[in-house]
């Protein structure tokens, strides 16, 4: 038997970034306030719902580069690309005029 795979992110995170999202959403919903904007931070429904829901996207979406045991990001596998020696689309030439 295989012990089953830890999930790809940390679930304290997930719940956190549900909750902060979730929570703005009701803010935004309930307070006429939170709707428009602060002087402080800007335009409120953006830090309260866009930014949290967001990152909660990112966090299932995107992957983080795994750690070693000694809590350094392992190495690349792949080489780095290289850029090619001549231009991907040249610009046709025009005929010269006499």
């Amino acid at each position: 038997m295989s012990t089953p795979a830890p999930p790809p992110f940390d679930p304290r995170l997930d719940r956190l970034l549900r909750r902060l999202t979730l929570g703005g959403l009701l803010l935004v919903l309930l307070l006429p306030a939170a709707r428009g904007h602060l002087p402080l931070l800007g335009w409120a429904p953006l830090w309260l719902v866009a930014m949290p829901a967001s990152a909660w996207w990112a966090l299932h979406r995107f992957r983080l580069p795994r750690l070693s045991r000694d809590g350094r990001a392992r190495p690349r596998r792949r080489p780095q690309a290289r850029r090619r020696g001549r231009p991907l689309w040249t610009r046709p030439r025009l005929p010269q005029a006499a």
